[in-house]
């Protein structure tokens, strides 16, 4: 469980703090607005109204208490850039904040934060991905390494995972395999391949690129 501060309680930050609580953390919420806080007051552990440009405000916070501090500020990026370098010069040990230009991740990571997210870019980029080719059911990156799920390629249906070789012959690795509501991770290599089950692969983008044009 770790102490969590969510500054900036949009659609953003919202759905964030209910995730956050859901997984066992303890959570702060702060906004301008009371209005964007009723949604959640049942759910986190505190809810403030304040104006975190003001640095009095953070530091009443306590803000080197809590392990994590997001700021998710959508639609002053000034705002978002005072309250990440301040959160820093404060002693926040670890800041993330929101952009939604690769400008505003420059100046968010030099004024401060120690991780920048583009949560509309990363989401539409997963959606495309999805609808783009047959049989993707989900994707997402991690680094320079992306997960996909996918269906099994027909040549592959009824032979193993040794038997085809396949982190030699395709370069990826797989994570799991999911089938009729259960999911096994980490299947071993004499795991025979069924239509009916889906794959979850890792790999370099462009190595699973290629598994993917054939499906």
């Amino acid at each position: 469980m770790k102490s969590i501060l969510v500054i900036g309680i949009g659609r953003f930050g919202k759905h964030l703090c209910m995730d956050l609580v859901q997984n066992g953390n303890d959570v702060m919420a702060v906004d301008e607005k009371e209005e964007n806080l009723e949604d959640i007051l049942s759910l986190v552990t505190s809810a403030k109204i304040a104006d975190c440009t003001r640095e009095e405000v953070l530091r009443s916070f306590g803000v080197r208490n809590f392990d994590i501090c997001f700021v998710c500020i959508g639609t002053n990026f000034q705002s978002s850039l005072e309250i990440t370098s301040q959160l820093k010069e404060l002693g926040a040990p670890y800041v993330i904040s929101k952009a939604t230009r690769d400008i505003q991740a420059k100046f968010l990571l030099r004024n401060g934060a120690d991780e920048v997210v583009y949560p509309d870019r990363d989401i539409a980029k997963r959606i495309a991905i999805k609808v783009s080719a047959n049989h993707v059911y989900d994707y997402m990156e991690m680094g320079d390494y992306s997960i996909y799920e996918i269906q099994p390629l027909e040549e592959w249906v009824g032979k193993s995972i040794k038997e085809i070789n396949f982190r030699v012959k395709y370069n990826a690795n797989i994570l799991g395999i999911k089938k009729e509501g259960e999911s096994t991770l980490l299947p071993d290599a004499d795991h025979v391949f069924s239509s009916e089950e889906h794959l979850m692969v890792i790999g370099r983008r462009e190595d699973i690129d290629r598994i993917v044009k054939r499906l």
